[in-house]
């Protein structure tokens, strides 16, 4: 029995074929220049979701917190 390789067949270390294409390597891009104004911009709002759920709650309930007492 012959074996045909052809020079595009990788055999790696432990004897086996190597199938896969080269990975490129994963680039990394850190650019958190306007990170503190969106943080503050987000953390406003969802505070202002709370307060306003809050309010329908105790404006609905009559407690702030329904269901506890």
């Amino acid at each position: 029995m012959t074996s045909s390789s052809s020079s595009s067949q990788v055999i790696t270390e432990y004897g086996k074929q190597n199938i896969f294409g080269r990975e490129t390597q994963p680039q990394l891009v850190e650019d958190y220049t306007s990170y503190p104004e969106e943080a503050e911009k987000t953390n406003g709002r969802w505070a202002m979701v709370g307060f306003f759920s809050l309010l329908v709650s105790y404006f609905s309930t009559g407690q702030i917190i329904p269901g506890i007492f």
